[in-house]
């Protein structure tokens, strides 16, 4: 009789031990439940000491679980039901894990981050945006404040600028809701600070992901980058924006798979009609060479509608190549965004400096135990696991 591969594939062993675990603490639920309150809350002293002396988080976990789902009751009239466990559980082995639409992802995390932020090393949730950070944050905090854990937002709501010791107080509580943006911007100021006083970020330990594959990889290759003073704008820039309109199809080639464009022998002898010069490849234009690049790529790499959109206000944003959202307050480098700006005949913003840069991979890479929750990981579990190394898990009945 042939065996059944699905029956013993890698996924059925996640969930078999997942519901192993998930026994454990449901187990421990009427126990919990006969505790008062002080004695609950005086759980989490009692963890601690367990962990100073060698316990593992693995082995803390089925306690650690049902003294924070009978808290969840207590403060906020929620128990977590089984699937919401099982998924809490999954996010402390490093997966990703996917969730049915509906199924409260929120309470799901507050497990996970109770039982990794009892070292005192930090477990960050990172979500899409400021309003579900704050919203889901504000809620939530309920609980690890009655436990006995500290909690902050990772920005301020109001959008007043935050100093070095607010951040230091942030960064070195138990629980902390941010965005990716925030959470990145963050990491990038706080390497490029001259002295230790300025700075304010522990190692990375712990850090769940909301949508997972909206922020691990659709996002995965953008870069965060922060500028610094503003470039010369190039003389060349609307003059070379203006060839481009001089040019015919045989004046310049693509190359599809290297997304890139240049002139030919044509189109290069069409510049130098142009721009009345000898020889553009001689050493002594090489600023006009660049504008003439950049405005190339502007006008036929760089597709309205597909690339970037033009706002209300005049300004050019990006858009995500994967799934079309806008990218607020990203710009491309090295004078490209000026390019496009100029073929839309806009107002040229300033041309920023790199200080600092890093990728959402590279940021995300950096923890120590990373896991997730989504909707709709299950598809995308091979990318996943290539880029960082960790399983897709999905929870169902």
């Amino acid at each position: 009789m042939a065996k059944n591969n699905n029956f013993l594939s890698g996924d059925h062993w996640d969930l078999l031990k997942i519901r192993r675990i998930f026994k454990k603490v449901n187990k421990l639920a009427p126990a919990m439940r006969k505790l008062s309150d002080e004695e609950l809350k005086a759980k989490t002293g009692e963890f601690k000491e367990r962990i100073v002396k060698g316990e593992s988080l693995d082995h803390l976990l089925p306690e650690a679980y049902a003294v924070a789902r009978e808290a969840d009751l207590r403060v906020l009239g929620m128990f977590p039901h089984d699937n919401q466990v099982m998924g809490a559980i999954g996010l402390n082995y490093g997966n990703i894990v996917e969730l049915k639409t509906g199924e409260g992802k929120t309470l799901v995390a507050t497990m996970a981050l109770y039982l990794n932020a009892l070292p005192g090393k930090g477990a960050i949730l990172v979500t899409t945006n400021e309003y579900l950070a704050d919203r889901d944050g504000k809620e939530m905090s309920q609980v690890y404040n009655w436990l006995g854990l500290t909690y902050a937002t990772g920005f301020s709501s109001d959008g007043e600028k935050l100093s070095v010791k607010q951040k230091q107080k942030i960064y070195n509580s138990d629980i902390v809701y941010s965005t990716s943006g925030a959470l990145g911007f963050d990491y990038l100021i706080d390497n490029m600070a001259q002295d230790q006083k300025d700075k304010y970020m522990r190692p990375f330990n712990y850090c769940i992901v909301d949508e997972a594959d909206s922020v691990l990889l659709d996002m995965a290759i953008t870069p965060l980058v922060i500028a610094g003073l503003p470039k010369v704008k190039s003389n060349y820039i609307g003059v070379a924006d203006e060839f481009i309109y001089f040019l015919s199809e045989d004046d310049y080639e693509f190359n599809e798979e290297h997304n890139n464009v240049w002139l030919t022998e044509a189109g290069v002898k069409k510049a130098e009609d142009f721009f009345t010069i000898d020889n553009l490849f001689d050493g002594n234009h090489t600023e006009l060479v660049r504008s003439i690049d950049l405005a190339l790529k502007a006008h036929y790499l760089f597709e309205k509608e597909d690339s970037y959109v033009v706002a209300p206000s005049g300004d050019v944003d990006l858009l995500d190549k994967e799934n079309g959202r806008v990218l607020p307050g990203m710009k491309l480098q090295a004078g490209q965004h000026q390019a496009i700006e100029m073929k839309e005949q806009l107002k040229l913003s300033d041309d920023q400096q790199a200080m600092a840069s890093i990728t959402y991979q590279s940021l995300f890479r950096m923890f120590k135990k990373l896991s997730g929750m989504t909707g709709t990981g299950y598809s995308a579990k091979d990318e996943f696991f290539k880029i960082y190394g960790t399983k897709v898990v999905r929870i169902w009945n």
